[in-house]
């Protein structure tokens, strides 16, 4: 098993920035790939980062590429979510989640992860 939980959500204005965390504790390993999505309202979840912990690789969604930044602290699991240039469709819940099989790239589709946060708001106004 392993346990993710998210903090650091909140409001924000419109141009501003936050950064979300995620520590992960239980059965970690570094052959994971961890993931960031998120889900407003409606019953799709969209993929936005995703970092390998294994090769280092990092992974973007254009719709956040070049404003959202993944980061890992090895010593400390933990994976961030530094997001900039906030806009009011970036309101959403923020999920991070582990993908343990192992893969050597990433995958986008939440399927593909076991398992998940539960999630931290993060709302933007103008």
């Amino acid at each position: 098993q392993v346990q993710l939980v998210e903090s650091g959500g909140g409001s924000v204005q419109v141009g501003g920035s936050l950064r979300l965390s995620c520590a992960a504790s239980g059965r970690t390993s570094r052959s994971y790939v961890m993931g960031w999505f998120r889900q407003a309202p409606g019953p799709e979840r969209e993929f936005l980062a995703a970092i390998n912990w294994s090769t280092a690789r990092i992974y973007y969604a254009d719709s956040v590429k070049g404003r959202f930044t993944i980061s890992r602290d090895n010593a400390k699991n933990t994976v961030f979510l530094q997001m900039s240039s906030l806009k009011p469709e970036d309101t959403a819940v923020y999920y991070c989640a582990a993908d343990t099989r192992g893969r050597s790239g990433y995958t986008s589709v939440p399927s593909g992860y076991d398992y998940w946060g539960q999630g931290t708001q993060v709302t933007v106004s103008s």
